[in-house]
This record gives C-alpha cells, sequence and structure tokens, in this order.
C-alpha cells in the first residue's frame, strides 16, 4: 500500500518517517542537495505522488529557501511547496550536510487546504 492510497495514523512509522495523523515526515540525507532531491523524487514516484511538480535540481530548489516577501517569517520552515506535500531545508546543525525534510500532508483531514497554506492551523467545527 503506498502513501497516496493508506496515510499513517497519528504515531506511526512508515519508511523511516514519522506521522501525526495530518503530516508525515522523512529526512532524505544523500551528502548532497542534488542527492536527496533525487531521493525524494523517487520515493515521491513510488508511494503514488509521481505527478507533482519538483525543482529540476538542488540550484532551482535553492531559489525557493530564501524567497522575498513582504515581513519577514520568524518561524516559518523554508523551503518549497506544492499541496499536498513541502521540500524543507533542516535548520543550520540539525541534521547531515545536504538534507532535506520532506513533509506530506493528509488531504482527508477536515480543513487540509487552509491548513496547509498555513491560513488556518485548527479548522473549527
Amino acid at each position: 500500500m503506498s502513501l497516496s492510497e493508506s496515510f499513517p495514523e497519528k504515531g506511526n512509522t512508515y519508511q523511516g518517517g514519522k506521522s501525526d495523523g495530518w503530516e508525515y515526515r522523512i529526512v532524505f540525507a544523500g551528502g548532497t542537495y542534488d542527492k536527496s532531491l533525487s531521493m525524494i523524487s523517487k520515493f515521491l514516484e513510488e508511494e503514488g505522488f509521481g505527478d507533482l511538480p519538483l525543482p529540476e535540481n538542488a540550484k532551482e530548489l535553492k531559489l525557493f529557501r530564501f524567497q522575498k516577501r513582504d515581513q519577514i517569517p520568524l518561524f516559518q520552515e523554508k523551503g518549497y511547496a506544492h499541496n499536498p506535500i513541502k521540500i524543507l531545508f533542516p535548520a543550520a546543525g540539525t541534521e547531515k550536510r545536504g538534507a532535506l525534510i520532506l513533509c506530506v500532508y493528509n488531504k482527508n483531514v477536515k480543513g487540509h487546504l487552509l491548513r496547509f497554506h498555513g491560513i488556518e492551523k485548527v479548522v473549527k467545527s
């Protein structure tokens, strides 16, 4: 069963990553951003997300790291986002060199779209 067909429940691990029921998070550490991005691309294809557009290479991915914004978000994670995934750069010193974090979000959670884009953290019934 692939990640796109069966999202891991809260507290479960899958392929070395962890799920809280809303977000599945896994680290890819290929030594360089290019290798880690290639590993992510292969993983997403195997898990049923092969149709998602991804940056072509690390050079393109790095452009998403320092996006110009009207306000500087102090605690927002930096990286590439395309619903339902994010590819994030770990905080300095927290992961191996060239590591990237892949986050896959559960589209079946109520209010998924608003939550994914940070518009509403908790959707009230």
